[in-house]
C-alpha cells in the first residue's frame, strides 16, 4: 500500500500544486471535499505558510477573504495566541457552558476503542488510528461529542487526539478543542445527525443515536452537568472494539538516532534540524557546516507520539542530516557547547529548550506580526492580513 503521506519534499510540493482554491472553498466541509492534505507538511516544516501562499497565489486568483487564505490564517492565528498566552493554551481560557469541575478528566474506554455505537464517532476514531489524520469537520464532531455529550474535559480529549495525529500542533489542536468546548469562544460548538448526513459518507450517518436531535436539545444537554449520555447507543451496538495504537516517548530503535557526540561538532558551524524544521537546508550555510538532526526527549516525555509520526519525521530527518541525536536538553547542550556556532529555526514546541541550544531564526510567515494580543480571529485578521501580497498569473 502506498503511504498517503510520504515524508518527502516532492510529496509536499505535489499537494501544493494540486490545490484548487475554488473547489476548496466550495467543498471543504465535506469529508470527501477538496481539502489540501498539507497540514503534516506544514506542521513539520517541510513547507512554510509563506511558500504555500505564494505558490498557490501564483496560479490562482486569491483575495484576503478567500476561504483557503483564511484557513492558513487560522494556523497563524493559533500561533499568535500561543505566543501571547504561553502554557495557558493548555488550560481553559475562560469558563465554558459548565465549570471545569463538571467534566471528567479521563477519556472513556469506549471512545478510545471506537465502541460508542455512534457511527460518526466510531468512524472518526477508526480513521484517526488507521491514518493518523482526520478531516477538520470530523475533529470538530468528535470534540463536540466528547465534551458536550459525554462531559469529558476538553484537555483530556485534546491530549489524546494530539498524540495520534500526524499533523498534531499544540496550538491548532488544543485551541480548536477550546473553540468547540466554549472555553475559547462565545458558545459551544454543537452538531447533530442531519449535519453528519450532509457532509459525511453513508457509513458515518448517525440516525437514531444520541446526536439525532435538535440543536436546542443539544444546547440544553451541553449546559446540564447531570446529563451524561450512555456510553453505548442501543440502536447501533458496536460489533467490535478497536485497539488504540501504542504511543512512544522514544524514537524507534531502527531510526538511527544516537546520543550526542561533542567530538563530532567541536569547532564546527552547526545547523540543527528538528522535527518542526524539515524543509530545505538554508543556502547560506558555511562551507564546513555540519547538519545535525536533534530530537529533544524532554518534549516527548510529556507528549508521546505514534509510531507513524516517529517514522514520518525520522525518514525525512535522515534525508537532511547524516547525524541525528536524541537526548535530554542538558546532554544536547553539553555536546553542542563545543561547536563554533549553532543555529536553527525557532519553534514554540521546543521553546523551553531550543534557545539554550542554538541561535533561533524565525520561520517566514505571510501574515503580519501583530504585537497586541487578539482574543478572537476577527480582531486579529484585519491586522495580520493587511500586507498580504496575493497575485495570480491565471484565474
Amino acid at each position: 500500500m502506498v503511504e498517503p503521506f510520504e515524508p518527502t519534499l516532492a510529496a509536499a510540493h505535489a499537494r501544493i500544486t494540486a490545490v484548487h482554491p475554488a473547489a476548496y472553498a466550495r467543498t471543504r466541509n465535506a469529508l470527501e471535499g477538496a481539502v489540501s492534505g498539507l497540514s503534516p507538511y506544514i506542521t513539520h516544516g517541510f513547507v512554510t505558510l509563506a511558500e504555500v501562499m505564494a505558490t498557490v497565489a501564483a496560479q490562482h486568483t486569491l483575495h484576503t477573504q478567500h476561504k483557503f487564505v483564511m484557513e492558513l490564517g487560522w494556523r497563524a492565528y493559533f500561533r499568535h495566541v500561543w505566543s501571547h498566552r504561553g502554557d495557558d493554551i493548555l488550560r481553559s481560557l475562560h469558563e465554558g457552558p459548565l465549570p471545569d469541575s463538571a467534566y471528567a478528566t479521563e477519556l472513556p474506554a469506549d471512545i478510545r476503542q471506537a465502541a460508542t455505537g455512534v457511527p460518526v464517532i466510531d468512524e472518526s476514531v477508526r480513521t484517526l488510528y488507521a491514518t493518523g489524520m482526520l478531516h477538520n469537520h470530523a475533529r470538530m464532531w468528535l470534540a463536540s461529542y466528547v465534551v458536550h455529550l459525554r462531559k469529558v474535559h476538553w484537555r483530556a480529549g485534546a491530549d489524546w487526539l494530539y498524540s495520534h495525529l500526524l499533523d498534531g500542533d499544540l496550538a491548532s489542536n488544543h485551541l480548536s478543542w477550546q473553540w468547540v468546548a466554549g472555553t475559547g469562544s462565545h458558545k459551544p460548538y454543537l452538531f447533530n445527525a442531519d449535519n453528519v448526513a450532509r457532509y459525511a459518507p453513508a457509513q458515518w450517518h448517525s440516525a437514531h443515536t444520541v446526536i439525532d436531535t435538535s440543536y436546542e436539545q443539544l444546547d440544553l444537554i451541553a449546559r446540564d452537568a447531570s446529563c451524561k449520555e450512555a456510553s453505548h447507543n442501543p440502536e447501533h451496538p458496536s460489533l467490535s472494539s478497536t485497539e488504540e495504537p501504542h504511543l512512544y516517548v522514544e524514537p524507534p530503535a531502527d531510526d538511527g538516532l544516537t546520543r550526542p557526540d561533542a567530538n563530532l561538532v567541536a569547532d564546527r558551524d552547526v545547523w540543527i534540524v528538528h522535527p518542526w524544521s524539515l524543509g530545505p537546508l538554508p543556502t547560506n550555510l558555511p562551507a564546513n557546516a555540519l547538519v545535525i538532526g536533534v530530537s529533544v526527549s524532554d518534549f516527548h516525555r510529556a507528549w508521546p507520539w505514534s509510531a507513524r509520526r516517529w517514522q514520518f519525521v525520522g525518514r525525512r530527518m535522515a534525508q537532511l542530516a547524516p547525524h541525528r541525536w536524541h537526548d535530554r536538553s542538558e546532554g544536547l547542550a553539553t555536546a553542542l557547547a563545543t561547536a563554533h556556532s549553532v543555529r536553527t529555526i525557532a519553534e514554540p514546541h521546543l521553546a523551553p529548550w531550543l534557545s539554550g541550544l542554538a541561535e533561533c531564526m524565525p520561520a517566514p510567515c505571510p501574515f503580519a506580526q501583530v504585537a497586541v494580543r487578539c482574543d478572537s480571529f476577527s480582531k486579529w485578521w484585519p491586522r495580520a492580513s493587511r500586507d498580504l501580497q496575493l497575485t495570480a498569473t491565471s484565474a
